[in-house]
């Protein structure tokens, strides 16, 4: 059996809702609250529209010296622009994030479901990407083709892993892939994505599968996505309990 890590897990975003406050410790700030209880988060809003690198200054300064953020790149780069050509916005958002400082944990690129597989135009953004940051980052595809040896070895060769997901579009998503090392969960809500409450057996399920997964040399995330009903927040509190006595 693979060596026992303790994931470490939150949402996307950290908005709290109302139900469960008292969950959390005194704070000035939802930011500051939800990092009472969690050691993560995602930054989602990125994808939509850029923000000032004080902005992720003051997050970082809001924030123990351990919590970390992931930050999806935007979605000029990875659906308006496919990849290709992306330079200058990737000089941008790296700037920006550069606002997080150590607390920036991994960047998240979240690819759109029509993006197929094209070894030479996404090594060339690999290439480009690792140029200029040796931040760890995770990649979500979402068609078939990347769940395929050429798909790992272009992954592993550019030190890129792969997210797993639910619900997964194809078996092999479920599971993490990609460079070893490090594994990456983002669970959206399942069977209604955004808006489903996962049960006890999922959450049981799921934080087996993140402390025995083999090939990790760091703690593995959790990111819970199903924020439409405020589900993430309690799924999150609840694996914590889950894998605390596991």
């Amino acid at each position: 059996m693979a060596a026992s890590r303790m994931p470490k897990i939150g949402c996307a975003g950290w908005s709290i809702p109302s139900r469960y406050a008292a969950h959390f410790g005194p704070g000035d700030s939802a930011l500051a609250r939800y990092a009472t209880r969690f050691e993560v988060a995602e930054i989602n809003s990125s994808f939509y529209r850029p923000h000032q690198r004080t902005t992720y200054a003051r997050w970082a300064a809001t924030v123990p010296s351990g919590f970390r953020f992931s930050v999806k790149l935007p979605r000029t780069i990875s659906h308006d622009s496919g990849l290709v050509g992306v330079g200058p916005l990737l000089d941008r958002f790296l700037d920006e994030v550069g606002g997080l400082g150590r607390t920036l944990g991994a960047l998240l690129l979240q690819l759109p479901p029509s993006l197929a597989l094209d070894t030479r135009r996404a090594g060339s953004f690999f290439r480009a990407l690792r140029r200029r940051t040796p931040v760890p980052v995770v990649c979500e595809p979402r068609h078939a083709s990347w769940f395929s040896a050429p798909a790992e070895a272009l992954l592993q060769r550019h030190a890129i892993s792969r997210a797993a997901v639910d619900p997964a579009r194809v078996a092999a998503a479920a599971l993490p892939g990609g460079a070893q090392g490090w594994h990456y969960w983002r669970w959206h809500g399942s069977p209604r994505m955004y808006y489903s409450d996962y049960p006890d057996a999922a959450l049981a399920d799921l934080a087996a599968q993140a402390m025995h997964q083999p090939g990790q040399a760091q703690a593995p995330w959790v990111i819970f996505d199903n924020t439409a009903h405020g589900f993430a927040i309690a799924n999150a509190l609840r694996l914590k309990e889950i894998a605390a006595h596991a």
